[in-house]
């Protein structure tokens, strides 16, 4: 192996390329990205399958049906050249990663036969040291292109930044970059640090040309919009592999963002393949890319494989999943009320707007501490993890919702305090960030077409109980959020340079299920018009 370092990239090529490409070369590349630890299958509205419903035929995704989802479609293309690739966010989302953390990532990542994964954020909700856990455990290379880790001992040299696979005698390149902004959604120290994801790639892709790869595939945890925003500004990439916004890309669904492949044209005046799959192995992303012998995509075509119910579960995986599922049973089927309807808790709505189990949660949050003085509760939207389904609401389906094992927090802000962080939480809604505030005990509207910074109007609070009035921002109000936020994360500084701050309150999933207990264990979801959105 010969490496070369360029800054926080790292170039790995492998002895025995050929050196001459052999006329066209077509690649089919199966992709995934934010799997989220969802071992088990989930329904339409990504909350957890019970198995009633899932024999019912109404369920999706799964390690199981997405193991043999893999397995039809290396089948598909005999003796083609196929690779398949992880574009991050394998941690955090469910009981299984609450137990069993990374280990049970790597145990099936590794049958799966993922061959490159990029790093995504939530791979360092646990800090340095379970992504290392990982990184040691797993068969194939994972890489980031603009995490510079030379300063973390317990990550330096354990990846790369770039990567070169050889695939039917061609050599395959890929570069890759993390989202930077990592540091507030995520939990990597004072020792990792990102860099500028256009520059990073630039001098990813250079290396990787003078190297002699014309075939260059990004495979990127930074979102949609980002990954175009790449397309149109890095030349060189051939093709785009995303993740991190959970985008679902279609040419035939009216519900997806763009079309699959979306194409973009690079500054070289050639159209760049954009692709990503969704979320939690709802969807196989396949798409099939021909090169000619200049290295100059000739074709890019596919879609995204829906794993329903038709794709039946590889009984390997199902018995090894019964296994490791069997421990947490008990916990999991434990009934902590009924709800009359849906929550609603989906990103594509509580990462733009009022939600009810937004609401929900934040109620919950500030009915807890409503005691000891506090007045507003803001959660972050990306908090949120899922929806819950009408009927019975079990322990499982609560630790699916709020998985991060955040405990409750309170700080002492001013007004003038509140409104920053409020605007904190809207200034990213284009690009689906988890920043977006939740509240209770508050009233808030924004304005999208204003500049970020500037959306935020009309912010009233709550006066004894049933009045609302004008926040006051010279007064001092006391915030109830997770601990998460209150350290900063997500953006808000605010809440980090607040005064008499606690970040030990109780778990968060235990004060949803409390709160839910003492509504009589029966609960109405609602919205009530606290967020408005003005036009």
């Amino acid at each position: 192996m010969k490496k070369l370092l360029l800054g926080a990239t790292a170039l790995t090529l492998c002895a025995g390329f050929s050196t001459a490409a052999q006329a066209d070369y077509t690649l089919n590349i199966l992709h995934i990205n934010d799997f989220h630890s969802r071992f088990g299958p989930i329904t339409s509205s990504d909350s957890n399958c019970d198995a009633e419903t899932d024999a019912a035929g109404e369920c999706f995704g799964g390690i199981a049906r997405l193991k043999t989802a893999i397995d039809a479609a290396r089948a598909a293309a005999g003796d083609g050249n196929v690779v398949l690739v992880d574009a991050g966010d394998q941690f955090q989302g469910s009981l299984f990663y609450t137990e069993y953390r990374s280990e049970i990532i790597s145990e099936f990542a590794n049958k799966l036969g993922i061959e490159l994964m990029a790093v995504g954020n939530h791979e360092f909700d646990d800090g340095p040291e379970e992504l290392a856990k990982f990184i040691d455990a797993i068969e194939f290379p994972i890489i980031s292109g603009n995490t510079n880790v030379e300063n973390e001992p317990l990550l330096a040299g354990k990846f790369e930044g770039t990567h070169v696979l050889e695939i039917g005698g061609e050599k395959i390149g890929f570069v890759s970059a993390l989202a930077e902004d990592t540091d507030e959604t995520s939990s990597p120290g004072d020792n990792v640090e990102f860099e500028d994801t256009i520059t990073s790639l630039r001098t990813q892709v250079d290396a990787l040309t003078a190297a002699g790869v014309n075939k260059i595939i990004a495979l990127t945890h930074v979102g949609y919009t980002v990954d175009l925003e790449i397309a149109a500004n890095v030349p060189g990439i051939d093709v785009i592999v995303g993740g991190h916004s959970h985008t679902l890309l279609s040419s035939t669904d009216e519900a997806a963002a763009g079309p699959y492949p979306t194409m973009v044209n690079n500054p070289d005046g050639k159209e760049v393949p954009v692709v990503t799959a969704s979320a939690y192995a709802k969807y196989l992303g396949d798409l099939t890319v021909t090169w000619d012998d200049e290295g100059n995509v000739i074709s890019a075509e596919g879609a995204p494989i829906l794993i329903d119910a038709s794709v039946e579960p590889n009984e390997e995986f199902a018995a090894l999943l019964a296994e490791r599922e069997a421990p947490l049973q008990e916990l999991m089927a434990e009934v902590i009320g009924t709800s009359t309807d849906a929550i609603e808790g989906s990103r594509e709505v509580c990462r733009v707007e009022e939600c009810s189990m937004g609401n929900l949660v934040a109620d919950a949050m500030l009915d807890r501490v409503a005691d000891q003085g506090a007045t507003i509760a803001i959660q972050n939207g990306g908090g949120l993890r899922a929806s819950i389904d009408a009927g019975e609401i079990t322990m499982g389906e609560v630790l699916t919702v709020l998985p991060f094992s955040n405990t409750l927090a309170t700080v002492e802000i001013s007004g003038a305090d509140v409104i920053d962080a409020l605007e904190n939480g809207v200034s990213d809604i284009e690009n689906g960030a988890g920043r977006f505030p939740q509240v209770s005990g508050l009233k808030y509207s924004y304005t999208l077409a204003n500049p970020a910074g500037e959306r935020i109007s009309d912010v009233q609070v709550l006066v004894g109980g049933d009045a609302w009035a004008p926040i006051d921002e010279e007064a001092t109000y006391k915030v109830v959020t997770n601990n998460y936020m209150r350290g900063g994360g997500d953006g808000y500084g605010t809440f980090a340079e607040g005064d008499n701050p606690y970040d030990f309150g109780p778990p968060l999933e235990q004060v949803l299920a409390d709160y839910i207990a003492a509504q009589g264990g029966e609960y109405t979801p609602y919205t009530d018009g606290r967020i408005t959105i003005v036009e």
